[in-house]
């Protein structure tokens, strides 16, 4: 039975993943989960997976400089936000990356490589990950360019939202319905575009036609019928989440 490590220092992204792991590879164990480098580098001498998934950047130690310790014991898949950096250097190596947020389908091409490569050794990758490292560093003063402001039309003006008053966002229809604690709004963009588009630190999916802003969430509750929901402060409605993101709030 071929077992991991996963490491991020999000709790939510260390739940999804174990999720996701869970449908796409169900008899891979998952015997460690780290919050940052050095306890990733402590678990991995512990427990010794076979796979280490390392989120890159994590406080203190990331997942470039865990993986420069662990690439001889175990093989390493980043698991990364940096869409526009560095991928190329993975394209052709022996080190497989995950982009933020994790798809299903991405995840599964994933497993069946590593599948293949747990036949065989880990490799020596010092190189690659000096090369990632490199582009890292070169593009590490260029923070990711999140939406910070929501354009509505209301009669014949245009009114500026920004993302700090949303409480959250909800599919309707043809349009999205953006709900601040002074009233509701009506914009074409897709909530797809939204969730692609708004900080995921910041911006929570909780269901397919919902993603809410974390820090406007006051209290989550379960129901007489199991399901979690959410009271928002400065909000009279609760909201509720879809069993696919309960992991959000596993500590329920």
């Amino acid at each position: 039975m071929a077992t991991a490590l996963v490491a991020d220092d999000e709790q939510a992204m260390r739940a999804q993943l174990r999720m996701r792991l869970g449908e796409a590879w169900p008899e891979l164990r998952i015997v460690a989960e780290a919050a940052n480098g050095l306890e990733a580098v402590d678990l991995a001498a512990a427990h010794r997976p076979d796979i280490a998934f390392l989120d890159i950047r994590m406080p203190g130690m990331g997942g470039i400089e865990a993986a420069r310790q662990l690439y001889n014991r175990c093989h390493i898949v980043f698991v990364t936000a940096y869409d526009e950096y560095a991928v190329d250097a993975f394209e052709h190596g022996a080190i497989d990356y995950l982009l933020k947020p994790v798809t299903a389908e991405r995840l599964g091409t994933a497993c069946e490589r590593l599948r293949r490569r747990l036949a065989h050794p880990p490799k020596d990758i010092g190189a690659q990950l000096a090369q990632i490292n490199e582009l890292l560093r070169q593009d590490g003063a260029k923070a990711r360019s999140y939406l910070r402001w929501i354009q509505a039309q209301v009669g014949n003006s245009l009114r500026m939202i920004s993302t700090r008053e949303v409480l959250f966002f909800q599919s309707d229809e043809k349009y999205t319905c953006v709900q601040t604690v002074t009233g509701q709004h009506l914009i074409r963009k897709t909530l797809k575009e939204l969730a692609d588009e708004l900080d995921p630190d910041e911006f929570w999916r909780i269901h397919r036609s919902t993603l809410v802003r974390v820090d406007a969430i006051a209290e989550v509750t379960r129901d007489l019928r199991g399901r979690h929901m959410l009271r928002l402060r400065n909000y009279p409605h609760e909201l509720e989440v879809s069993r696919n993101h309960t992991y959000l709030f596993q500590q329920m």
